[in-house]
């Protein structure tokens, strides 16, 4: 089609538009079965959605900057309380402990660092400041592949930025910056720049489902988020006590080859398992008799195959405990404890222990 041949289709769309339709056999009839306003009604509401998440959303989200930085931001972060806490990542904050948070109004007021947790890359700030806009967690686990989303950060102070996409895939698990992996992580399509890390990832109701956490380098719709669920008990944690106290055995471990004739004898359903290599004086697993070179194949009746399952099973202990030790449960984790199944001198026996909090 020739330059010219453009134009003059261009021209005849431009001399029809408002003309009355009977006069002009090319205008689309009003009774068509897909006539474009249908078309521009589906978008005008996904329009009106990402709209109005944006001016619910945009003033609760903050750049954060450490103190006497003059880029403008490190990073993203958002507000979660009127009173001033703030949820960023943990990689965002580099162990500094002062830092200025700037508004989408432009407004720079002092924040503190709260507490810090690299296992999960999430941060708890607190600005000096009151009565100010905040976002509300939503359900990271009723996220449904397909489902829009909203990604908001305010990268380099500038005024809150704004990309969509969909929830691409659920329950990813990415590796901490401590090595604990991160489960349940939200795999979505919404582009992430630089500094939008620590911002929220948003439903279409304008409710946090995830804080954006990594994108993955020389790819296209590949982004992360760390589950709300996660980051609302990891606030509630920090808040509280500075810190987030998990579940030890207090022993050092590693993954370990079982023998094939050991793996048949005692009918396991995994070759690998977790091999004691240290049991901690006067702890919970010295208590309970655990010994070094014990090698733990299950607990609670659930395979124990490598580190990230032995995880899985504490975390469990805090889930059935009200999903926070902080909570007010009758249940307590540290005296319900464990039942480890454990092979010592190629027997397999039981060995009850009572896990710990501790810091890591």
């Amino acid at each position: 089609m020739t330059h010219n041949r453009i134009f003059s289709l261009l021209a005849a769309s431009d001399e029809t538009r408002g003309s009355n339709p009977d006069q002009n056999p090319r205008a689309p009839k009003a009774s068509a079965p897909d006539a474009t306003p249908r078309d521009a009604d589906l978008l005008d509401a996904y329009s009106q959605a990402v709209i109005n998440v944006a001016q619910s959303v945009g003033p609760a989200v903050i750049a954060v900057a450490a103190r006497g930085d003059q880029r403008g931001g490190m990073g993203s972060g958002f507000l979660v309380t009127p009173d001033g806490y703030a949820v960023t990542n943990s990689h965002v904050v580099h162990g500094r402990h002062s830092f200025t948070a700037t508004t989408e109004e432009g407004d720079k007021i002092p924040a503190d660092l709260v507490g810090d947790d690299p296992s999960t890359d999430l941060a708890l700030l607190r600005l000096v400041a009151r009565d100010l806009p905040y976002a509300t967690f939503g359900d990271s686990q009723a996220l449904q592949v397909g489902q829009l989303v909203i990604a908001m950060g305010n990268p380099f102070g500038f005024r809150s930025t704004v990309s969509t996409g969909v929830v691409s895939a659920v329950g990813r698990a990415m590796r901490g910056e401590s090595g604990r992996l991160i489960e349940n992580v939200v795999q979505h399509t919404a582009p992430l720049n630089p500094g939008n890390s620590g911002g929220p990832l948003v439903d279409s109701r304008g409710r946090v489902v995830g804080i954006n956490t990594a994108v993955i380098a020389m790819a296209q719709g590949l982004g992360f988020s760390i589950p709300s669920s996660t980051a609302a008990w990891v606030v509630g944690e920090l808040a509280s006590h500075g810190r987030v106290r998990r579940l030890s055995l207090g022993v050092t471990v590693t993954v370990t080859q079982l023998a094939r004739r050991l793996v048949r004898e005692l009918d396991l359903l995994s070759d690998t398992a977790v091999e004691v290599i240290e049991v901690l004086p006067r702890g919970p697993s010295d208590l309970a008799g655990l010994r070094p070179h014990d090698v733990i194949v299950a607990a609670n009746d659930r395979i124990i195959a490598g580190v990230d399952d032995l995880h899985r099973v504490l975390s469990g202990q805090l889930a059935l405990a009200g999903k926070s030790p902080s909570s007010n449960s009758e249940r307590n984790p540290e005296t319900a404890g464990l039942e480890l199944t454990v092979i010592r001198e190629e027997r397999a026996q039981k060995v009850h222990v009572a896990p710990r909090y501790s810091e890591s």
